[in-house]
């Protein structure tokens, strides 16, 4: 999947179809999502966000699964 095709403000859907966060912005062909603040990190490693400190984190191509007019839909695995 290319990231290309993603948009800021887009929602981000985990594997299950529930919302996990939003788009908060994409530089250098690279979308950052801004979670959920209830997600817990053990949520944030099994959708494939590491550890950080920082607001936003970088998704890869490889973690989407699909993006259509409902938002930005992950894969199960990363």
């Amino acid at each position: 999947m290319d990231t290309n095709d993603i948009d800021s403000g887009m929602d981000v859907y985990d594997a299950h179809g529930d919302e996990v966060g939003t788009v908060a912005t994409v530089e250098d062909d690279t979308a950052y999502v801004d979670l959920d603040p209830g997600l817990t990190d053990e949520v944030k490693s099994s959708l494939g966000f590491g550890d950080t400190d920082d607001d936003t984190y970088a998704l890869r191509d490889e973690m989407v699964d699909t993006v259509d007019d409902d938002g930005v839909h992950l894969q199960g695995t990363h």
